[in-house]
């Protein structure tokens, strides 16, 4: 079965949507995903609504288009709020459901992808959804960690998240490994929407890449590597990594990610003028290159993240975000009792344990390089199958006269 039967009725169209408040693990997910399904023939039309003005400086494939929402942002208690604009978040989430609506009543796709939230943020996919339901398939997809299981079940009974699913989506797809942790286990779904759920494994292995003849490195010379994500709770990594002693004849590579203040990236350049072993970058595209270059890696625990370095080989030390989720947590703990990585709760966090962690595993990488066949690493590979039968049955797939394909 392929999308090719039906070209000549158009090409197929997918949408991806997330809300994006904290950090650029959702888009990013997303944005594996468009280019997974690439490899689709012919690649269908992908859009991607995202509340991330970072995106569009991300790597996506041919055939993918960004639609950008006005931002919002999480506050450290978990509160939301505008990000830019000087409005209440109710008038926020409005403008946002009225871009959505236009934009998917445009585009008209075939197959939405919704990524943790099956209402949206503030319910504002409702409008859209109500309009897409007896045109397209709908698809959740949920990370292989949401929270600490107790907390994940009250906030999923809370938001009437299965109520949504029941009136709307087709399947519910899961980025996990359930042998390592299953969170729709947690979440306590009844039985008719378990049946919904298809593991795919984790996005890790074969991420779209821009084609390069030569892999860029961040130095010549052998070097470590200190990820924190999107940088807005990164500081204490972050500065821990950069007066860390640095593994013998290796350069310390720091990226801060685009959403570290301003003042904290100076500084840390700031620190790195002091320190000719290492180097600051606040943004790097395609960051899969450094990591196959890497002797060791000191990161975070975000889902994209410890996919990509646990797919890519080098020893991997998370120090976890633990407030206001578990989330990073709990996938740290999992992935640490399944031999893939090792864990240093940030409580415990400071230069000391980072140089010394850094000096064993970088001395010694083949020695310790993972075994990641033990865990499911290869849902892109799974997600054009998966997406395949739900385009071909779009209830009514590009049958109007006047459709522009």
């Amino acid at each position: 079965m392929t999308v090719q039967s039906l070209s000549g009725l158009g090409r197929a169209r997918v949408a991806l949507y997330s809300h994006d408040a904290q950090g650029l693990g959702h888009v990013r997910r997303n944005l594996a995903i468009a280019g997974a399904l690439a490899r689709i023939r012919p690649a269908p039309d992908v859009l991607v609504l995202t509340g991330a003005p970072e995106a569009s400086a991300l790597t996506r494939p041919p055939g993918c288009d960004i639609v950008g929402l006005p931002g919002m942002a999480k506050d450290e208690g978990g509160r939301y709020r505008s990000r830019h604009l000087s409005v209440p978040v109710g008038e926020l989430v409005r403008l946002r459901s009225a871009t959505i609506d236009a934009a998917l009543r445009a585009f008209d796709p075939d197959l939405l992808i919704v990524d943790r939230h099956p209402w949206g943020f503030g319910r504002e996919l409702v409008p859209i959804l109500e309009t897409l339901a007896e045109r397209s398939r709908v698809v959740l997809g949920l990370r292989d960690v949401l929270d600490e299981p107790g907390r994940a079940r009250r906030e999923w009974a809370r938001d009437h998240a299965s109520e949504a699913i029941e009136r709307w989506y087709d399947q519910i797809w899961y980025y996990g490994d359930p042998r390592v942790h299953d969170a729709t286990a947690d979440l306590g779904l009844p039985e008719r929407l378990a049946g919904m759920v298809v593991p795919t494994g984790y996005l890790a292995r074969g991420r779209h890449r821009r084609p390069h003849d030569v892999p860029p490195r961040p130095v010549s010379g052998p070097f470590v590597l200190g990820l924190v994500g999107g940088g807005a709770d990164g500081w204490a990594l972050a500065r821990a990594f950069a007066t860390a002693p640095m593994p013998v004849g290796h350069v310390g590579v720091l990226v801060t990610g685009p959403r570290m203040p301003h003042h904290r990236q100076a500084e840390l350049r700031a620190i790195a003028r002091t320190r000719p072993e290492l180097r600051v970058f606040e943004f790097v595209d395609e960051v899969e290159s450094w990591l196959e270059g890497a002797d060791a890696v000191v990161s975070m625990g975000g889902y994209n993240t410890v996919c990509e370095v646990i797919a890519a080989g080098p020893p991997l030390l998370v120090v976890p975000r633990v407030r206001p989720r578990a989330e990073q947590l709990v996938r740290a703990e999992r992935l640490a009792a399944a031999g893939l990585l090792d864990v240093l709760h940030p409580d415990r966090l400071d230069p000391a344990a980072l140089g010394g962690w850094l000096a064993d595993a970088a001395g010694s990488r083949s020695a310790v390089r993972r075994p990641a066949s033990t865990v499911d690493l290869d849902g892109l590979e799974r997600i054009p199958a998966l997406a395949l039968p739900l385009i071909e049955s779009a209830p009514a797939r590009r049958e109007e006269p006047g459709h522009v394909a």
